[in-house]
């Protein structure tokens, strides 16, 4: 841990009390931290904006990825007043945050009605166990963009 990590965490969670005594969303609060600088700023704002993807954390990445104009967080550390969602871990991941500092754990969440338990075990079921029926289509036609793609000299990998 960075000698920094305190003062980050604390912002995290005063952006999750801040919440917690409104009606924007749940009392979820995160920060990205770059070069030890703060990047960008999130509280869970879901019913304010009636957006279900609009969770702390991803608010806070969207936030540094537009003051950084980059989709690649490396570099970056993320204070998350809890422990996240699998939306909000894979967003994370996909924005190549090197490491993560939370607070709450997934079973703090869970006794306050925020359980994710299962959520998690949707995304580690095969695509045909899961509860949200699902049929593959047109397998062949959509897999023409993938070959597009691969051949795109232009492309900006991810």
């Amino acid at each position: 841990m960075s000698r920094h990590d305190r003062k980050f965490m604390r912002r995290a969670i005063a952006l999750s009390l801040k919440n917690a005594a409104g009606t924007d969303g749940g009392p979820f609060g995160a920060v990205v931290v770059k070069g030890g600088r703060v990047v960008g700023t999130g509280s869970n704002n879901v019913t304010a904006s009636r957006d279900p993807t609009a969770h702390a954390e991803i608010v806070a990445i969207r936030a540094a990825c537009r003051k950084l104009k980059t989709h690649d967080l490396g570099g970056a550390v993320i204070y998350t007043s809890c422990e996240p969602c699998p939306m909000c871990l894979v967003a994370i991941l996909w924005a190549r945050i090197d490491r993560m500092v939370y607070g709450n754990t997934r079973a703090d969440a869970a006794a306050v009605d925020f359980d994710d338990a299962w959520f998690y075990k949707q995304v580690s079921l095969p695509v045909h166990r899961r509860a949200l029926p699902a049929k593959r289509l047109l397998g062949l036609e959509a897999q023409c963009a993938f070959r597009v793609w691969s051949r795109n000299p232009r492309r900006v990998p991810y």
